[in-house]
């Protein structure tokens, strides 16, 4: 019966960070979405919040099973903006 505690304890982290990691992933996607917004306005824009979002991700990935994320930098927001034009 321990064993099947253990492993029931394993699976319950696994799902914990795998919620969070797909909680800030989202958060992430919003706020590219919205500097890359803001970048094809002309408005000024900011990678802050992006990468202290992936941080967050970055030191979750530490702990196994997600993965980890890249920063972002204004060039990366730049050129895709003008990808999509």
């Amino acid at each position: 019966m321990s064993v099947h505690k253990a492993i029931s304890q394993h699976v319950n982290k696994q799902n914990k960070r795998i919620t969070e990691f797909l909680a800030l992933d989202q958060q992430r996607e919003f706020y590219i979405d919205e500097a890359i917004s803001n970048c094809i306005k002309g408005n000024p824009f900011s990678a802050d919040k992006i990468n202290e979002v992936t941080s967050r991700i970055n030191i979750l990935s530490k702990q196994g099973i997600v993965p980890a994320r890249k920063l972002v930098t204004l060039q990366m927001i730049e050129d895709y903006a003008n990808k999509i034009k």
